[in-house]
């Protein structure tokens, strides 16, 4: 019996260290351009697996010289992903942890605290509550930040004539990931053609992700938010704090 456990551990150890590497290779490359070239290379790593068990020799010598050339081209085109891994490594938990409710809550308040300013002093805001979508894909049009929310940040960002006024700030869990970021245009015909960039940004990025976007009109001041391609606008402050919580704390408690 002591032998037939000696025998098993080795593999389930192995299989369990692999099952890990790939998970977190998938968690960390979801909602980036990366996770396309990712998929492409398991199929390959596929093919090569079911040409060597049927006997397709030629295929077979094709793509074991196909792998030797993958490790460098890898480094090349996950380069910029590599690279902010490494520099994080170690600094977050191995299985990441949702924010706890009291921290949305908290974020929700700087937020809220940030848009009532904005609509007060006709300042032009749009920012992007990232849910279950990774909004990886447009962060890395942007600024990254990775900073812990206040509505002072937020101030600063969306100060009219800043860097980083233009384009949208994405924020995850209870943190600014990144600013000045670029969001898709909504294509859809019939809207309003009064109607601004950030509106249709706002849209176009629901209509991509399951993201909510909170926009504030620089000309009047008013507050809108896009969900699931859908704008509401006119929005008083003390709704959209609801409407906040239901999405974001709910969606922690899932």
């Amino acid at each position: 019996m002591l032998e037939y456990v000696n025998l098993l551990w080795r593999p389930i150890l192995e299989i369990s260290i692999l099952w890990f590497i790939f998970y977190r290779m998938l968690i960390f490359f979801e909602g980036t351009r990366a996770v396309h070239v990712l998929r492409g290379i398991i199929i390959l790593i596929i093919a090569f697996f079911v040409s060597q068990r049927l006997g397709l020799l030629t295929i077979e010598w094709l793509l074991t010289k196909l792998f030797a050339f993958w490790l460098i081209g890898t480094i090349i085109l996950f380069q910029p992903e590599l690279r902010q891994g490494l520099a994080h490594l170690g600094q977050h938990h191995l299985f990441h942890l949702p924010p706890k409710e009291e921290e949305v809550e908290e974020m929700i308040k700087e937020l809220i605290k940030a848009i009532r300013r904005f609509s007060y002093e006709n300042v032009g805001a749009i920012i992007a509550l990232e849910r279950h979508h990774k909004l990886k894909t447009f962060v890395e049009s942007g600024i990254r930040l990775d900073s812990m929310i206040s509505a002072e940040l937020l101030n600063s960002i969306f100060v009219p004539g800043a860097p980083l006024h233009d384009g949208g700030v994405v924020i995850s869990g209870n943190r600014i990931i990144a600013a000045s970021c670029l969001f898709p245009l909504t294509q859809q015909p019939g809207l309003s053609p009064t109607l601004g960039t950030r509106h249709r940004a706002a849209i176009g990025l629901t209509e991509e992700t399951d993201a909510v976007v909170i926009v504030v009109s620089e000309n009047k001041g008013v507050v809108s938010s896009a969900l699931n391609g859908r704008l509401e606008q006119n929005l008083d402050v003390e709704k959209l704090d609801k409407t906040l919580k239901n999405l974001l704390i709910k969606r922690n408690k899932i």
